[in-house]
């Protein structure tokens, strides 16, 4: 392949590949937070109905994502958020995390 084609198709690769391609759709993860996030981590994501629940606002969304996956596929186990993850479409947990991820939240350190 010419190598002057070669760098403009690789950069368009990497481009329609990186993670912000994979971002949900927020106004759906609000939605389905209403349906089954809110009632153990609050409506604001960050008060949590038990202190020992995680605060959600402000979360990195790949950190959610993951988090996510990895409760539904059993690598992760609590028996709560196994039940709960399992329950989920995959464009379900992205959107989710995408949702919790646009809300104010109190990380210390921001990327």
């Amino acid at each position: 392949m010419n190598r002057m084609l070669f760098a403009p198709l690789a950069a368009l690769a990497f481009a329609a590949i990186s993670p912000s391609a994979f971002a949900g759709d927020v106004a759906k993860g609000q939605e389905k937070a209403a349906q089954a996030c809110a009632v153990c981590h609050g409506k604001d994501g960050n008060t949590p109905i038990d202190p020992s629940y995680p605060k959600l606002g402000g979360q990195y969304r790949d950190y959610l994502e993951r988090a996510l996956l990895d409760y539904r596929n059993g690598q992760r186990k609590n028996a709560i958020m196994g039940a709960q993850a399992q329950a989920l479409t995959r464009a379900e947990i992205s959107n989710l995390a995408s949702y919790y991820a646009s809300l104010p939240g109190q990380l210390s350190h921001r990327r």
